[in-house]
């Protein structure tokens, strides 16, 4: 029984766990595709991350619905930050289909302006405009 618990916890852990993207992987992460269908893509959110700003990281995102979250640390994907124009961290881009959407970017104070109900807000509305 303990170990069959132990087994649980592990699971669960991981199946909430955030998954990280570098580089290597950034734009088959934003491109993903579904099996079901064009339809059935659900937009992608990318949190720019930086070690220094540890405090300040999204750690909201079990409670988003009907997207795919990705975390890179900018230092590890020197390309994306760039290509992206990414200068603060946190910042989070919501992709669909590998097309930037929407962008939330920390200010000045370092601190995500975007509360959950605004970006769920965001993914709902990239979510209807997709169905037409």
């Amino acid at each position: 029984m303990k170990y069959l618990i132990i087994i649980l916890l592990l699971i669960s852990s991981s199946m909430s766990a955030q998954e990280w993207i570098t580089d290597d992987n950034f734009d088959s992460k934003i491109n993903e595709r579904k099996a079901f269908g064009d339809d059935q893509n659900l937009p992608v959110i990318v949190e720019f991350y930086a070690k220094f700003n540890d405090a300040n990281k999204f750690n909201d995102w079990d409670k988003l619905e009907n997207v795919i979250y990705y975390r890179t640390d900018i230092s590890n994907s020197p390309e994306a930050k760039k290509k992206y124009r990414v200068r603060m961290a946190p910042t989070l881009i919501i992709f669909k289909d590998g097309i930037k959407e929407i962008v939330f970017k920390a200010g000045l104070d370092l601190v995500l302006p975007a509360d959950v109900k605004e970006i769920q807000e965001s993914i709902n509305e990239i979510n209807n405009a997709s169905k037409f």
